[in-house]
């Protein structure tokens, strides 16, 4: 049956049914995940009066975790692709809950650089492996909004994860182990339970969905096909050459962008906002955190869906990374706390609505292998950021004053928007012409 068989409404149902039972699970996964690498914001005041740890070693070691992401992106999605995404997810899940849990015993430098490391090592292909997971399941015709409820994991862990980080902190005196180690270690098995979960819940693509009928199966999977089938004239062919592709390149240099304003920001958001309020970290300030979140959670569920509903995802994504530009450089200058929050709340709504947008723009042409390396470069590139971004707002404060960094963050998140801006200039193989996304192929020789 081919997909113009398939009335809009049907496969719109079909699309509402799979997102009904793949997203919750996701979603649970990646508030795990960002929760396991935000914990280090909330703990740092103190885990570093406990340790003696300087704001240096603090800044390496929350940036040495995306260097072993990095380097080990691509063979992750690879081997996801061989292997299958219920088993390779899980197994992410379960290494990195583990090494979570040991951070217990990061009470010098060496062993929290080796902890770090290892977790990035770990937790390596987990987003890149969920994006190109719904690439196997969701047409790009909804991908940006089904892209949106996974990535509300990243506020939604603020806003139930800092409370709950903030309470654990505060039974620093009442267990028998510090207050940060407690925190460690329930996220930490709170990951490997959950990995667990995974495993027996998710299946690889539609043909192993028992869940769906057999004309659901059909359905879906010839509109998927449709889709591929439109794409293999444009994407590079085989994972080696995506690596080098211009147009892939160029996206990880955006995401880049995206991800420095993402991670200088939420590695310092718990002790920003207790400077603005005037209080230590704990549960006071746990909760103030859910407020930027809170809001980035609503914008994100409109602008994703406002993305898939007008098809200008392009112009979304560079008002949504703009906004997170100018919503930063305010918090840093502003002194009352009630605009000071609200100028955070602006700056995080728009770096996590940006995302589920973007990564419609890469995924509506890169095909099979080429996906599978094509996301995991873009995401290891990109994530580099989480490495750069703490040591240059260090660097910036440290020279400049403390105002500086976040005002740099900022620069570099209205450069993104800049470049994705332009992406339809520079990058004309991946222009929308449908009303769908789908990419017009780049001359052969690019490829």
């Amino acid at each position: 049956m081919s997909s113009q068989s398939s009335t809009r409404p049907e496969l719109a149902a079909i699309v509402r049914k799979v997102t009904l039972r793949l997203i919750p699970i996701l979603l649970l996964m990646y508030i795990l995940a960002f929760l396991d690498r935000a914990n280090l914001g909330f703990a740092k005041v103190a885990w570093q009066a406990d340790t003696g740890i300087s704001d240096a070693a603090y800044a390496l070691g929350a940036g040495i975790f995306f260097v072993g992401y990095a380097i080990f992106e691509i063979p992750s999605n690879l081997l996801m692709r061989r292997v299958g995404a219920k088993i390779w997810l899980a197994r992410i899940m379960i290494s990195w809950g583990i090494v979570s849990s040991l951070m217990i015993f990061a009470t010098n430098e060496w062993t929290f650089y080796i902890l770090r490391v290892l977790l990035g090592i770990t937790e390596a292909g987990f987003f890149p492996g969920v994006i190109l997971f719904l690439t196997y399941w969701i047409p790009l015709k909804y991908r940006a909004r089904v892209n949106g409820l996974f990535y509300f994991g990243a506020p939604l862990a603020f806003i139930f994860g800092g409370p709950l980080s903030g309470m654990l902190l505060d039974l620093d005196d009442k267990v028998a182990i510090h207050g940060w180690q407690l925190m460690f270690l329930v996220t930490g098995i709170l990951t490997v339970l959950v990995g667990i979960v995974a495993f027996f819940y998710l299946d690889n693509g539609p043909k192993d969905a028992k869940w769906l009928d057999a004309h659901e199966r059909e359905a879906l999977l010839s509109a998927l096909d449709d889709e591929n089938t439109a794409k293999e004239n444009h994407s590079p062919r085989g994972a080696l050459r995506a690596l080098g592709n211009p147009v892939v390149l160029y996206f990880a240099a955006i995401y880049l962008t995206i991800q420095m304003s993402v991670y200088g920001v939420t590695f310092y958001l718990p002790t920003q906002i207790a400077t603005i309020v005037g209080q230590p970290v704990g549960l006071e300030v746990g909760l103030l955190t859910a407020v930027p979140w809170t809001f980035a959670l609503i914008v994100t569920f409109v602008l994703s869906r406002l993305a898939d509903s007008t098809g200008q995802r392009r112009l979304i994504a560079t008002l949504a990374l703009a906004a997170a530009g100018v919503g930063i450089v305010l918090s840093a200058v502003i002194q009352d706390p009630i605009v000071a929050l609200a100028a955070l709340s602006i700056g995080a709504a728009g770096f996590i609505s940006v995302q589920p947008v973007f990564w419609t723009l890469p995924t509506s042409f890169l095909l099979g292998a080429a996906a599978a390396s094509g996301i995991a470069l873009i995401n290891s590139l990109g994530s580099l950021g989480g490495f750069l971004a703490p040591i240059l707002k260090n660097w910036a404060d440290a020279t400049f004053g403390d105002s500086a960094g976040l005002i740099v963050l900022a620069v570099i998140a209205l450069l993104g928007a800049a470049l994705i801006a332009l992406s339809r200039v520079v990058s004309p193989a991946v222009r929308e012409t449908d009303g769908i996304g789908l990419a017009v192929s780049a001359p052969t020789h690019q490829r």
